[in-house]
């Protein structure tokens, strides 16, 4: 610190109303060789990290001190001890001490350390480079067009794994996919595997005519596995490529990125130093019941949510491995062992979290999708939907899983459901705009020949739907199923409420199933068959939950939400 290099033993003694007078010999800076020294009765200025003068074992901080006869000597006002206000070289890091051991990841701390060292540099181990390849002749790379009719889609693989293999600490390589043909793998495999310390690939490991990258492997490397007894992922490869470590992934979203958090992630983690962290698990009650094949350990994902209590509930959402979907509506794993048919409701069971910070939802809803919805859930903290329909969302209801439902068309929940609010929606057949085929009712799906796109079964809309067919079959007198039957398109279905729509909007049908709301936002004709009521309800036990109130308070006021959306009148 700033003050006076003296000899503790000139200061003994001194004090505010006795103070110690000490000559001042000369002044020392950071960063300069003394080139005086300090004898008895002599004090020497100095600066903070100034070198100690030879001769002097103390520093007197300069707020204890006065100047005096001119500046050419000080008193000092209080006594000081050896030592006081030095520190020795090497008491901080000694020569010869260890510093920072291997292993040991460099922050900003460490960098200080080494810093303080003089060292300018060190051999660091570098984060491992992984080549990602996914295959497949129907695989786009997203933000370029797709052709449906094709079957083409986004190549969702390479962008999930690169960031997963990122998280873990590797230095993710991805190369451009390759189709389903036996050279282009190759080539791309071999060049990766020149590249890089570890390549994966995506698809094609299955033992189909296409599927022929095992072969790949076998010619230009070893292979070691083919397939585990996980489920999603059975098909999974391990092998070498030109002396390269090699993984297969499978080719489906959810098996690719189960398979490498659970296979892949703990050998990059180990290769670039990080280690296993410790897996965050919890526990709560099985909801609802969930079947099991017996003969390969099961990964289901799950989603949490807490009941009226405060105890935590565990639902599965595995919709498939194909359903990417999975991957942002579950919280977590639940395994199952191989030998093990069914997990019942109520079972007790531990849940790995895909992140330490995971949560359940403030609110929980499924049910029927609507679009005042979607926007009523944009103003409530950490929601979760899932669109599962009117007739599957009042079964969840039942079996006490969600904390709300939507509920569309006819279907009445249980009588202790309590209501949260509700709206009419108007409901037809959109069309392309400007109706070139003149339709203008159910009769004309009958009897024409158009094309249509029709609701899932379980939705409200297409109960409405139903019931308009039931009623002109009435009318004629007809069979239902004499009608249905002649309406083409009428088993073509989609679980969304806009996917109708968008068929008509790109050509591929003449009518499709729909809201007003969703034609006037996509500029395409409306034929209005009816209105629908919509009402949100909640479980009973689930009302005084902070998410559920915050959702009532959300639909209480979603008049100005609902007033851009064609045909959606708030009740």
């Amino acid at each position: 610190m700033d003050g006076y290099a003296v000899r503790a033993a000139d200061t003994f003694g001194a004090s505010e109303a006795d103070p110690a007078r000490l000559s001042v010999a000369g002044t020392v800076h950071a960063g300069e060789e003394p080139a005086v020294e300090v004898t008895a009765g002599r004090a020497v200025v100095v600066s903070t990290g100034a070198v100690m003068p030879p001769g002097a074992d103390a520093v007197v901080k300069v707020e204890a001190t006065t100047e005096a006869d001119g500046g050419d000597a000080v008193d000092v006002r209080t006594s000081v001890a050896p030592g006081t206000a030095v520190m020795l070289a090497g008491a901080d890091i000694a020569a010869g001490s260890r510093a920072i051991g291997p292993g040991t990841k460099l922050t900003a701390r460490e960098i200080g350390v080494l810093s303080a060292l003089g060292v300018g540099s060190v051999r660091v181990r570098g984060a491992p480079t992984v080549g990602i390849i996914s295959t497949g002749d129907e695989l786009v790379r997203p933000g370029d067009p797709l052709d449906s009719a094709a079957g083409q889609i986004h190549d969702v693989n390479s962008h999930t794994i690169a960031a997963a293999v990122e998280a873990a600490g590797g230095e993710p390589v991805v190369y451009p996919h390759a189709g389903d043909d036996y050279a282009e793998m190759e080539r791309l495999l071999v060049e990766s595997a020149a590249d890089c310390d570890l390549v994966l690939s995506s698809g094609s490991t299955s033992a189909s005519a296409v599927d022929v990258i095992y072969r790949v492997a076998e010619e230009r490397g070893d292979l070691l596995l083919h397939g585990v007894a996980v489920k999603p992922g059975k098909p999974m490869l391990v092998g070498e490529i030109e002396g390269t470590a090699y993984v297969g992934l499978p080719g489906y979203p959810v098996s690719a990125l189960t398979i490498f958090r659970v296979f892949v992630a703990p050998v990059v983690r180990e290769a670039a130093g990080r280690g296993q962290p410790e897996p965050t698990v919890v526990t709560g009650e099985m909801a609802r019941q969930e079947r099991s094949a017996e003969g390969r350990r099961r990964l289901l994902p799950v989603g949490l949510v807490e009941d009226g209590a405060g105890d935590r509930l565990v639902y599965p959402v595995d919709k498939g491995s194909g359903a990417t979907t999975s991957l942002v509506d579950a919280d977590g794993t639940v395994t199952v062992p191989a030998d093990t048919a069914y997990v019942a409701a109520g079972d007790s069971v531990d849940v790995a979290l895909f992140a330490p910070d995971a949560r359940a939802p403030r609110v929980l809803a499924v049910g029927e999708d609507d679009p005042l919805f979607s926007r009523v859930l944009d103003d409530v903290a950490r929601p979760r939907f899932l669109p599962v329909g009117t007739r599957e969302g009042l079964r969840r209801l039942r079996e006490g899983v969600p904390d709300v439902v939507v509920v569309a068309g006819p279907a009445t929940p249980d009588g202790d459901a309590v209501s949260l609010g509700g709206w009419t929606r108007e409901w037809g057949i959109v069309v392309p705009a400007g109706n070139p085929a003149g339709v203008d009712s159910v009769a004309d799906l009958v009897d024409r020949d158009l094309g249509l796109v029709n609701r899932a079964r379980g939705s409200g809309l297409r109960r409405c739907f139903d019931d308009a067919i039931a009623a002109l079959a009435a009318e004629r007198p007809a069979s239902r199923r004499a009608l249905t039957d002649a309406i083409d398109g009428y088993e073509l279905t989609t679980t969304a409420h806009e996917s109708p729509a968008r068929k008509v909007a790109a050509g591929d049908a003449d009518a499709g199933l729909g809201l007003a709301a969703t034609a006037a936002s996509l500029d395409l004709g409306f034929v209005p068959l009816g209105t629908q009521s919509v009402t949100v309800v909640a479980a009973p036990d689930r009302v005084d939950k902070p998410g559920v109130r915050d959702l009532a308070a959300a639909l209480d006021d979603c008049g100005g939400l609902a007033a851009p959306l064609e045909g959606i009148d708030p009740q």
